[in-house]
C-alpha cells in the first residue's frame, strides 16, 4: 500500500511496488500505432515488454516513438532469415504474449502465424490487430486510422452541421483498437489461469472504430436512425454544447439542471420564450435558443462562467489548446504528464498510463530504447553464447543498437 507522503496525492508517481502484470513477459511485432498502443499499456502496468524489430525497417521515430515505446527492450531480427526465425522461436517458448499487427498473408508466409506460435507455446496468448479483421472479404487489405473511420461512419457525424465528412483530430481507431486488445490481451491471461491453454485474441481498426460508434450506432441499429452532423452541440441532448462567451469557449450541459441553468445565467427572458417553453420546443428551435444563450454569456469570461456555472452544480469546462490543457491545475494535480530520461533526447515528458492502481501502480521508468539496444542482452537470457551471437551478427540475423545520429 502507498505510504503516507504518497497517499495524499494518489496520482503521484510511484516505484514502491511491482505492477500487476510484473512477471508476464510479452513479444511485440507491431509497428505503426494500433499495436504498439496495446503493448505500452502492458508494459505500463508492469508487463517485460522485449520489442522485436526488423533490421531493415524502420519505424516511427520521435515523440512518436518515445510515446509508444516507452518502458519496452528492443531485439532486432530478420524473421525472414532461417537462423532469425529460429531465434525468435525460441523467444516464444518463454513468452506469455505475443503481439502482431502484420496481414495475414505476411505472417503465414513468415511463418508466424498462430499455428506456427502455439506449436511450440501452447500456453501463448497470441493477439493480433488487424485494419479489418482476420477473416471476410477485407482481410487482406491494408488498414490505416482514417479509412477505418469513414468506414465506420464516425467522419459522417463528425464536424458542423452540413459540412462533412469530417476526421477526428486524433488517430482514434488505432487507439481503441490497441486498448481492446489490450483488454482481450488481461482477459486471455486470467482464462490461461483457469484452463492452462492459450488462445488466439483478435481486434480490428473497423471493429473498434464501430464499437466506439456506441450510441450513434444503436439509434440505427435500433432506432434506424441515420445520425447526422451537429457540431459541437449533443446530437440528442438539448441544450448541451460549445457556446461562445466574452472571451473564448465553454462547454455547458445546460439540459442536466434547466432551472439552475437559467438561474445562473439570470436568462429569465429565455424561459418565458414560448420556443423554449419545454424540452421539445428547446430540441425544436435549438439554433435560437444556442443564440439566446450565447447573448447572455457574452457578458463574463469562461473563467466566471466556469465559476458561476460550478457553482449552481451543472457540468461545464473551458475549451483549451493543449498548452491550457497541461497548465490546468486539475491535470498537474493528476500528473498526466511525467519525465524520464532517454539516452539520446535527455529529458522526455510522457502520458503516463490513465489508470491508478492502489497496490500495483502502473509506472514509467524506461524511456523508448535505441532499436536494438537489447539485443545480445536478450539473446544471452534465451541461452545464446557469445560466439553464437556473432555469428548471428555475421550472417544478419539480428543487429545491434543502431547508429545513434539516425534516431
Amino acid at each position: 500500500m502507498a505510504d503516507d507522503a504518497t497517499s495524499t496525492n494518489p496520482y503521484q508517481p510511484r516505484t514502491d511496488s511491482p505492477g500487476a502484470l510484473e512477471g508476464v513477459r510479452v513479444l511485440d511485432l507491431t509497428i505503426a500505432r494500433a499495436g504498439p498502443t496495446c503493448t505500452r499499456q502492458l508494459a505500463d502496468m508492469g508487463a517485460e515488454v522485449l520489442r522485436v524489430g526488423n533490421p531493415q525497417r524502420a519505424d516511427l521515430g520521435g515523440s512518436d516513438a518515445h510515446n509508444l515505446h516507452r518502458g519496452k527492450r528492443s531485439i532486432l531480427i530478420d524473421l525472414k532469415q532461417p537462423h532469425g526465425h529460429d531465434v525468435f522461436m525460441r523467444l516464444v517458448e518463454r513468452a506469455d504474449v505475443l503481439v502482431e499487427n502484420f496481414r495475414a498473408p505476411v505472417k503465414a508466409k513468415l511463418g508466424i502465424d498462430y499455428p506456427d506460435v502455439r506449436a511450440r507455446n501452447p500456453r501463448i496468448i497470441y493477439a493480433s490487430i488487424s485494419g479489418f479483421g482476420q477473416a471476410g472479404p477485407y482481410r487482406d487489405r491494408a488498414g490505416v486510422d482514417q479509412i477505418a473511420q469513414g468506414m465506420s461512419g464516425l467522419m459522417s457525424v463528425t464536424g458542423p452541421p452540413h459540412m462533412g465528412p469530417w476526421r477526428t483530430g486524433i488517430a482514434i481507431s488505432d487507439t481503441a483498437s490497441g486498448t481492446f486488445l489490450t483488454q482481450g490481451v488481461l482477459a486471455a491471461l486470467y482464462a490461461r489461469e483457469r484452463t492452462g491453454e492459450g488462445q488466439w485474441v483478435h481486434t480490428s481498426l473497423l471493429e473498434a472504430a464501430v464499437n466506439f460508434m456506441d450510441f450513434q450506432a444503436t439509434r440505427y441499429t435500433i432506432d434506424r436512425v441515420v445520425p447526422e452532423t451537429s457540431g459541437n452541440d449533443h446530437p440528442t441532448l438539448h441544450p448541451m454544447g460549445t457556446y461562445e462567451t466574452a472571451d473564448g469557449h465553454i462547454n455547458i450541459a445546460a439540459m442536466l439542471g434547466w432551472e439552475r441553468f437559467i438561474e445562473a445565467i439570470d436568462g429569465h427572458a429565455i424561459a418565458k420564450d414560448p420556443r423554449f417553453g419545454d424540452y421539445m420546443a428547446r430540441h425544436e428551435h435549438r439554433v435560437e435558443l444556442k443564440h439566446a444563450i450565447e447573448e447572455r454569456l457574452a457578458a463574463k469570461s469562461t473563467a466566471e462562467w466556469v465559476e458561476i456555472l460550478n457553482a449552481a452544480g451543472l457540468p461545464c469546462g473551458p475549451v483549451y489548446h493543449l498548452d491550457e490543457t497541461f497548465e490546468d491545475p486539475q491535470v498537474e494535480y493528476l500528473h498526466l504528464a511525467q519525465s524520464v530520461e532517454h539516452e539520446v533526447d535527455g529529458p522526455v515528458s510522457l502520458l503516463r498510463h490513465p489508470v491508478t492502481f492502489t497496490e500495483t501502480p502502473a509506472r514509467l521508468e524506461h524511456a523508448a530504447p535505441l532499436p536494438g539496444r537489447h539485443t545480445r542482452e536478450i539473446l544471452h537470457e534465451h541461452g545464446y553464447d557469445e560466439s553464437e551471437i556473432e555469428g548471428l551478427e555475421a550472417a544478419g540475423a539480428v543487429a545491434r543498437a543502431i547508429d545513434i545520429e539516425s534516431w
